[in-house]
């Protein structure tokens, strides 16, 4: 009887397999779609920090040369007194190489320093940013929500009864204050209805808070706070509103040409069921990109406003650095503008693919 021969079977070696199993779990998660947009988060996070870095070098003057110009101006120094002074001042070197500049920066960034202060001695960067930071996102946080809310409400309305009294009336105002910038809102405002009309003191809406009252968890302490940055969040919400209106108003009227609701309107959903749950989560859709950039640019969009009502905010900080070409500060602030853009961006994709379906199939395809 002939015997069968098997051809020998080929095995892989458990090291080999161990490998290859390493990186099919590297390659899956690598394919991954949350973690490509971290990891370009991350990347754009660090190009946008470099490049801002050797950019406010190339600002004309440093600190010594705004502190020089200040004293001769203001204490009628010679340029030798006022130079002795203010290098006295700072342990800044203007003539340090800025790649050996940059190097102190990156390590820095690395353990979580962001250096000193250049124009404060003895001040952390990280210690100012806490400390200013949560006014700006209350002040202009607070002018965002509102805006957005209002702003959706009225174009939904606009949308879907337009032609009536209440979409031209609204169309108009809408497109005559979102042409408008915001610092001459705030000017018109203090000018009209601070100096002509008094119906408030100019010089009691500057501030963040009544200096006299004792902080803490209190209704005293908490009206004052609404107090004075009333004014703020309201130039904020005149200044953007009319965009939002605008906005979803023809996203709105796009919605309305969608067959899904000519089908809902078939099945003899009541109109409230069509407008909120068909209607308006739809054409909210293309506004929470929007939403997400103006989330992210809610520091650096405060500059002015900030300066203004002299608003105790990173805006007004901001502003205050560039003036004095504080770079560690400036430095500071806007790797938090990067990051909140940023991370704002990456929300909003989370956010859409909650609001719509077919964008959660489209990334589990990719």
């Amino acid at each position: 009887m002939a015997s069968i021969s098997v051809p020998p079977t080929t095995t892989v070696a458990p090291d080999l397999r161990t490998q290859l199993t390493v990186w099919q779990r590297v390659r899956r998660i690598t394919r991954n779609y949350w973690v490509r947009v971290i990891v370009q988060g991350v990347i754009t996070i660090l190009a946008v920090t470099t490049f801002t870095f050797f950019l406010i070098r190339l600002m004309p003057g440093n600190p010594i040369d705004v502190k020089i110009e200040e004293f001769m101006v203001r204490r009628n120094m010679t340029y030798d007194e006022a130079y002795r002074a203010a290098a006295s001042m700072f342990s800044f070197d203007p003539d340090r190489p800025v790649l050996l500049q940059y190097a102190d920066f990156v390590s820095g960034l690395v353990r979580g320093d962001l250096g000193e202060s250049l124009t404060r001695v003895g001040v952390p960067v990280m210690d100012i940013i806490l400390y200013y930071l949560p006014w700006t996102l209350f002040c202009v946080g607070l002018a965002l929500i509102v805006s957005f809310t209002l702003g959706t409400l009225c174009g939904l309305a606009m949308g879907y009864w337009r032609g009536g009294w209440f979409d031209n009336v609204m169309t108009g105002f809408a497109s005559t204050v979102s042409g408008i910038p915001d610092y001459i809102i705030a000017l018109l405002i203090i000018l009209i209805f601070g100096v002509q009309l008094q119906w408030f003191r100019v010089g009691a809406s500057r501030g963040g808070v009544d200096p006299s009252i004792v902080p803490g968890f209190t209704l005293e302490y908490i009206g004052s706070i609404l107090q004075y940055a009333f004014m703020p969040v309201l130039v904020y919400v005149l200044s953007s509103v009319g965009t939002w209106i605008l906005s979803m108003k023809s996203s709105t009227i796009s919605t309305l040409g969608e067959d899904y609701i000519a089908v809902a309107k078939a099945r003899g959903l009541s109109e409230g069921r069509i407008l909120t749950g068909y209607i308006g989560r739809n054409a909210m859709l293309p506004l929470i990109t929007r939403l997400a950039i103006s989330v992210g640019f809610v520091i650096g969009g405060s500059i002015i406003i900030e300066d203004m009502f002299q608003y105790p905010g990173l805006g007004r900080n901001l502003f205050l650095a560039i003036s004095g070409r504080d770079y560690t500060v400036m430095q500071g602030i806007f790797l938090v503008i990067t990051c909140a853009v940023v991370f704002s961006n990456i929300l909003a994709d989370f956010v859409i693919g909650w609001l719509d379906p077919r964008v959660r199939v489209s990334k589990k395809a990719d």
